[in-house]
């Protein structure tokens, strides 16, 4: 079992669907301005004219930006899930080699396409939210519980050590190649694959 936190929760939970549509359009419109404006110039102001809501609006589910993007950071999570999950539901029945490259591309995907996932992504780009919750460690954790079925392996403490070796190693690797270039160097993605791949493979074969 994890024994990660979760991440910084809402001051408020939407309950009704309309306060649900406005807690998207405000994370929607905090993604848009982190691309635009970068964290530093992001306010909840800017946030609150942009999804056309009042700033009581945002104070009701935030109580300052970080707490903002850290909910960012977890949107992102659920959505990456969500994604690995559909494309893995659509494989069928593949190796671990294929499953793996699904996580690597789906996380490439959202790196290239997603606003705000460049400085967000599950939250280790800024300081967002409690420094404990260790966002690798969720990402990890979130992918060992939902690949093991694919693996057909049981997801102890060993497969949860090795799949966060995998996601801390691979993570500072892309985030090489978007240095490097602004689609991600495709040399050093190649490199991140093979290592990869490599690495698991001690375990997975």
């Amino acid at each position: 079992m994890s024994t990660v936190p979760n991440a910084t929760p809402l001051r408020r939970a939407p309950v009704q669907r309309r306060s649900a549509e406005r807690l998207t359009r405000i994370l929607d419109a905090c993604a848009d301005l982190l691309d635009e404006v970068g964290y530093d110039a992001l306010s909840t102001r800017a946030v609150a004219l942009r999804a056309g809501v009042p700033i009581g609006s945002v104070y009701r589910f935030f109580g300052n930006k970080r707490q903002m993007a850290d909910a960012l950071a977890q949107r992102n999570l659920e959505r990456y899930t969500d994604r690995v999950t559909e494309r893995l539901k659509q494989a069928g029945d593949i190796g671990w080699r294929a499953v793996v490259d699904a996580v690597l591309d789906e996380y490439l995907a959202m790196k290239r396409t997603a606003p705000g996932f460049s400085l967000v992504d599950f939250g280790n780009q800024i300081p967002v939210g409690n420094r404990q919750t260790e966002p690798n460690h969720r990402v990890a954790d979130r992918l060992t519980d939902l690949l093991s079925t694919y693996l057909d392996r049981t997801p102890d403490d060993d497969l949860r050590r090795t799949f966060l070796i995998a996601v801390e190693t691979a993570d500072t690797l892309v985030h090489l190649a978007f240095r490097m270039a602004p689609e991600g160097d495709e040399r050093i993605i190649a490199e991140t694959r093979e290592m990869l791949r490599a690495y698991l493979a001690r375990v997975l074969d």
